[in-house]
């Protein structure tokens, strides 16, 4: 193996902050999945919610502790790897665990009782006409979630953010949490996680709401992979890797950015659709006129008399 490679590969930055807020994360809803399925037999805390919830925790660490972590420094294109896994692959696995009621259940029952009874209270308040209730519900709107993610995704892929970010870790870090804080925004109204405060959109309005996201992260990609001269000065100051030239990583990432990325709302359309789909069949199963059940026929032979059941 290259020694370049082997040594990038080796190039774990294990920070106990983050480390340790992923552990406990991960510890928390464990317990609370083991809690809630001996008491539901299964029901509610399955196997694939306890794989999804494990994948997303799994893919934040990949991204924030791995050698991408290290190489996104360096590479253009491998820091947008990085931010596809924290706003497009990362926060749809956690939220369709729905971890809200797991963590719950991860509670002591006195703490657990408070806390649900603090949510039906704010769920009065919200029910209530007032200033309050009606900035909160605009605020966590799915169109207030879209316009966030949007500007945030735009923001920080601004050259001058981008490379302060780069300069300053503490801004860096920033960066990513806001990252993270805005795709859960928004995929939050693609899953229909709990707790909800708003009523659950339309499947249709789900699909459409999805796509609407694929526009502005295409027009970033082909701004970056079609551009005539560095957007990111930052990349100019670092030792090149693998002969790869700051125009070249660009495209590269550009590329990631477009083709990878809007493949993964694509994706996340289809699976609602699939979803719609199947729902349609089932309606439609249930309101076609079932076939009348005949009642016993009986027919008279020799021996007596026979009971024959159509049907």
């Amino acid at each position: 193996m290259n020694p370049l490679t082997k040594a990038l590969l080796l190039s774990w930055d294990l920070r106990p902050e983050i480390l340790v807020p992923l552990a406990m994360l991960g510890a928390l809803h464990f317990a609370g999945w083991l809690r809630l399925r001996r008491r539901s037999d299964g029901r509610f805390a399955n196997w694939w919610r306890l794989a999804s919830y494990t994948g997303g925790i799994l893919i934040l660490a990949l991204a924030l502790l791995s050698p991408i972590a290290v190489l996104s420094g360096q590479l253009f294109s491998i820091h947008m790897v990085q931010h596809l896994l924290l706003m497009m692959v990362a926060p749809p696995l956690l939220l369709l665990a729905n971890p809200f009621p797991t963590f719950l259940w991860a509670l002591p029952p006195r703490i657990r009782v408070a806390v649900a009874a603090a949510f039906r209270r704010l769920a009065r308040w919200l029910a209530v006409s007032s200033i309050f209730s009606r900035t909160v519900l605009k605020a966590a709107s799915p169109a207030s979630a879209w316009a966030l993610y949007v500007l945030i995704f735009f923001a920080w892929h601004d050259g001058n953010a981008y490379s302060l970010a780069l300069r300053f870790g503490s801004l860096h870090g920033l960066e990513h949490f806001t990252f993270v804080g805005a795709a859960l925004l928004f995929w939050w109204h693609v899953t229909g996680a709990a707790p909800r405060v708003h009523p659950k959109p339309a499947q249709w309005m789900r699909v459409a709401y999805v796509l609407a996201m694929i526009p502005p992260n295409m027009l970033l990609g082909v701004a970056l992979s079609f551009a005539q001269t560095p957007i990111y000065p930052y990349y100019e100051s670092v030792p090149r890797l693998y002969g790869l030239s700051v125009m070249d990583d660009q495209v590269w990432g550009g590329l990631i950015m477009w083709i990878p990325g809007s493949m993964m709302y694509v994706i996340a359309a289809l699976v609602l659709l699939a979803r719609l789909l199947v729902s349609a069949e089932h309606e439609g199963r249930a309101r076609r006129p079932h076939p009348p059940v005949l009642g016993l026929a009986q027919r008279h032979n020799d021996s007596g008399p026979t009971a024959v059941a159509c049907s």
